[in-house]
């Protein structure tokens, strides 16, 4: 099937993608990088997506406290890209934007919506006596996701980790979204702890041997917060992330010979704070003792929060390089494209220390910049791309991009028709050192953490935010001389102010749902 360019692309970008996916349809050889390798028609598609891991969080961004060694393979082995966004500053609406190529002024979910109204959502007992109260509020039965587009171009569909976007038994939840098999949480509340009552598998429950212990239940009265024993109870018999990755590599082997499409929502590092006790101790031995975190700004309490943030993210790396080491001995590693990425901005509360860590980067991570906001902080996330003997390795590209990108270039990779009314363009050029067709902008509004939108031009970007308590007026920050957006040159450039009002214009639509609209405009 050919592959329609992005109407609007010129002629160059239209006749990359006319031969590259002739190649790839056809099965013959590719000639990429200098390389010359057999490509089947339909490679495998891992797309691997880290919960509020920053952008500085890994050895290819910076990170230099915490040792990513699979990581950084990845990296040397693919493409790494250094101007990557997520779809928004927190989980559900990110992960909206990458399921179904719209930015957030066109997308179903613009926020976590727990959808109370079914009763006391929040009350884990509650939720377990009655899964009708897990999930979030579904995206609609006619959704067009990745998983749906692919599996009707012959891949096997599987999700293994996070889901948050369709509460059980609801046309939201992923077997009704185009996935052939789920394991994990549904619900982004349960995902609040690590050792778990239990995790859904194809649409029904399986329960695990962990007692019930309520997330964000604090240390008991009296106890010693520098007495190990004090934290005995918040380390359970199942680790969940322990339980999918053995469910990832039994889906991969469960595929055989057809293509398969793998979505790894791990829940790392998001809160609580809770690793493997030998990975914690590999930290504690580095780090040394360390304030503990006491559980008051909710979460579960920690003794050592910097060695067990560090020990999550080498645990997730671990799994990353015991997965590489899988496709591999399953001769599946050459015909493979992994995806690494984040669904945004680093945490910076309840024992994360994004500060300490540098987990944004060059950019600024604390409270107001990092996860919830819109700044470089809270959206600028890592990825990269990966595929043995096509994609150049080491390579490093400062292409534009975002998460709604995502859609569009899986398709091309699959050699799928791309969705019409996609906000994306496929950086499948850029994957193949070829010319590549970039975003005249990129638009972002998120209606919490006080209502903000987003717009980047260039190098340029506006923000605003405090739109519920009436701020109309736009920033703007000089990306390239200015990472940490702390110069309002606003005044400098009107003409670019003025476009900056027509995008928003031109790329916001009312949400239906009345949680997330602006009153502020006037909805």
């Amino acid at each position: 099937m050919a592959i329609n360019s992005r109407p609007g692309s010129g002629d160059s970008e239209d006749m990359v993608h006319t031969i590259f996916n002739t190649l790839l349809c056809a099965g013959v050889f590719i000639l990429a990088s200098g390389c010359q390798t057999n490509k089947p028609v339909k490679p495998n598609i891992i797309l691997i997506v880290a919960d509020d891991l920053g952008y500085g969080d890994t050895g290819p961004y910076g990170q230099s406290k915490i040792e990513t060694p699979g990581i950084d393979r990845l990296a040397a082995e693919g493409m790494r890209f250094t101007r990557h966004y997520a779809g928004s500053a927190v989980c559900a609406p990110s992960r909206c934007v990458l399921m179904t190529g719209m930015h957030t002024g066109h997308s179903q979910v613009r926020g976590n919506d727990e959808w109370p109204e079914r009763g006391d959502v929040w009350n884990y007992r509650a939720m377990i006596a009655d899964p009708s109260l897990e999930g979030q509020r579904p995206l609609a039965d006619s959704t067009v996701t990745i998983a749906s587009v692919l599996r009707k171009n012959g891949y096997i569909t599987g999700a293994v980790g996070k889901w948050g976007l369709g509460a059980p038994s609801t046309g939201g939840s992923p077997e009704n979204q185009g996935f052939d098999f789920f394991y994990g949480y549904n619900c982004q509340r349960m995902a609040h702890t690590y050792f778990p009552t239990h995790l859904w598998r194809n649409g029904k429950r399986e329960w695990l041997r962990n007692d019930t212990l309520a997330p964000h239940t604090g240390l008991d009265p009296g106890v010693d917060p520098a007495d190990p024993a004090s934290y005995e109870k918040f380390n359970l018999t199942d680790y969940a992330p322990e339980l999918m990755f053995s469910e990832i590599t039994g889906f991969i082997d469960s595929c055989g010979e057809k293509p398969f499409f793998l979505f790894w929502a791990t829940p790392i590092p998001h809160l609580a704070l809770q690793a493997p006790a030998e990975w914690i101790e590999r930290y504690h031995e580095k780090f040394g003792d360390e304030p503990p975190y006491n559980g008051n700004e909710g979460y579960f309490p920690v003794m050592y929060p910097h060695a067990t943030y560090a020990a999550m993210i080498s645990y997730l790396d671990d799994q990353l390089t015991q997965l590489i080491n899988h496709l591999k001995e399953k001769d599946l590693y050459e015909n493979t494209v992994i995806f690494f990425t984040s669904d945004n901005g680093p945490a910076w509360s309840a024992g994360t220390d994004p500060v300490w860590f540098g987990s944004a980067g060059p950019f600024r991570g604390e409270e107001g910049y990092g996860k919830g906001s819109l700044n470089e902080g809270g959206i600028r996330v890592p990825l990269i791309v990966s595929w043995p003997g096509t994609i150049m390795p080491g390579t490093v590209t400062g292409h534009a991009s975002a998460f709604q990108d995502l859609m569009p270039t899986i398709c091309n990779l699959a050699g799928a028709e791309i969705p019409a009314g996609t906000d994306g363009i496929s950086f499948v050029p850029a994957l193949m050192g070829k010319k590549q067709e970039q975003h005249d902008y990129l638009y972002w509004e998120f209606p919490e953490y006080g209502g903000q939108q987003a717009v980047i031009i260039g190098k340029y970007k506006a923000l605003r935010k405090g739109m519920h308590k009436g701020n109309l007026v736009f920033e703007l920050y000089d990306l390239e001389n200015d990472p940490r957006e702390t110069t309002d040159i606003s005044a400098d450039h009107p003409e670019i102010m003025s476009r900056v009002q027509e995008i928003v214009q031109k790329e916001h639509q009312p949400s239906d749902n009345p949680r997330w609209r602006f009153p502020a405009i006037g909805e």
